[in-house]
């Protein structure tokens, strides 16, 4: 193998590229907007959830419920009789409607455990779910203050002191922004790695490189390496401007140590993108397969879901995948600010993953230009 084919090559793969302007959007898209979007999407709270209540009680524990939903939470209530529930959450003008009945305080004061309906608009999952129990915790919160005719409850029993480590403040646009950048890490190298090869083959310049003095290894090398360049490029800028700038998400760790992680993983994808490449006969093909490999690799590598509620099999199989390592690697790294020492062994991983999938790929690259010769 000679450094020299593999240089022109590459240099010949990052031309054709600058020339594929699809690719470029899809490039500059993927480590700029797609980050702040997806990493700022889901809101970290709930904010301005439309209430309806339906007042059956107009007492004064009921008026001071009905003033205790409030924005940002909860957009100003509207009182609506009871005929109007129905209809106004079948035409989804409410994501929560709460009918308070008749009696509620009398019964209350009377130590029975009166019963309010919640009727939430389930498909709106991410404020169904947090919603739900910020009205339970309202309602709860002012029907025990009523009854104690006082504000503020009695001291708890025991005194939890809670220190949140590695994202203090709870920010929930910090964990989405890395795995963010994870995933169209994943995915770009995939992209273009295989398209790379599909491009030469759609274009007949495949042939050309058949009459060239190169092997086969000279030939992956030299897709590899520019495409893994180019993504670990991307990479670097959407972490230094969109995370760390846009976002003012503190790194902890060595952004070195992040980067040689990135490109032994970079290894790995790319040589599994060559490999997809070489079993699709065209781009449409090419991008059937690619979603078949891409989900799982996104949804159980441990980045949407912690591995460990996962069954176990799943956990076992997900090793052999390079995107498992390198979610630990990176949230390791940037987050807890972890050394060499620590994650030394998902580097080792990475490296055998990739040598496995780089030969696999190689085999079965040489085996397509053997047909074509």
């Amino acid at each position: 193998m000679r450094a020299a084919n593999i240089l022109h090559l590459g240099i010949k793969e990052l031309r054709s590229l600058a020339r594929d302007s699809r690719l470029l959007i899809l490039i500059a898209y993927s480590f700029s907007l797609a980050i702040y979007v997806g990493a700022t999407a889901m809101p970290e709270a709930l904010n301005k959830a439309p209430i309806a209540i339906v007042d059956e009680d107009r007492s004064p524990l009921s008026t001071r419920i009905v003033g205790a939903f409030y924005p940002p939470h909860f957009l100003v209530p509207t009182l609506i009789p009871q005929a109007g529930m129905d209809e106004g959450m079948d035409a989804g003008l409410f994501t929560f409607a709460l009918n308070i009945p008749p009696d509620f305080q009398r019964d209350l004061l009377a130590g029975r455990v009166p019963t309010i309906q919640l009727n939430v608009d389930a498909t709106r999952m991410s404020q169904a779910f947090v919603g739900s129990g910020y009205i339970q915790t309202i309602i709860s919160d002012e029907a025990n203050e009523f009854a104690r005719r006082s504000r503020g409850g009695a001291a708890p029993p025991v005194d939890l002191a809670l220190r949140a480590r590695f994202n203090p403040s709870l920010t929930q646009t910090w964990f989405g922004a890395v795995m963010q950048v994870i995933n169209n890490v994943t995915m770009l190298s995939l992209v273009l790695t295989g398209a790379a090869l599909i491009r030469e083959r759609e274009r007949g310049t495949v042939e050309h490189l058949l009459v060239m003095p190169v092997t086969p290894l000279e030939i992956m090398t030299s897709k590899v390496w520019p495409m893994a360049l180019v993504v670990l490029a991307a990479c670097a800028f959407s972490l230094l401007f969109i995370v760390q700038g846009l976002l003012a998400m503190p790194i902890e760790g060595s952004l070195a140590l992040f980067f040689a992680g990135a490109a032994v993983h970079l290894f790995a994808t790319t040589s599994l993108g060559i490999f997809l490449a070489t079993v699709a006969r065209s781009m449409p093909q090419f991008g059937l397969l690619l979603i078949l490999v891409l989900l799982p690799l996104q949804m159980l590598s441990g980045g949407a879901t912690p591995r460990e509620s996962m069954p176990e099999v799943v956990q076992t199989v997900m090793l052999v995948a390079p995107t498992t390592h390198f979610v630990m690697l990176a949230q390791a790294v940037l987050y807890r600010g972890a050394g060499l020492d620590v994650v030394w062994p998902q580097l080792l991983s990475l490296t055998v993953i990739g040598a496995c999938f780089f030969g696999i790929a190689l085999g079965r690259l040489r085996k397509t230009i053997g047909q074509m010769a």
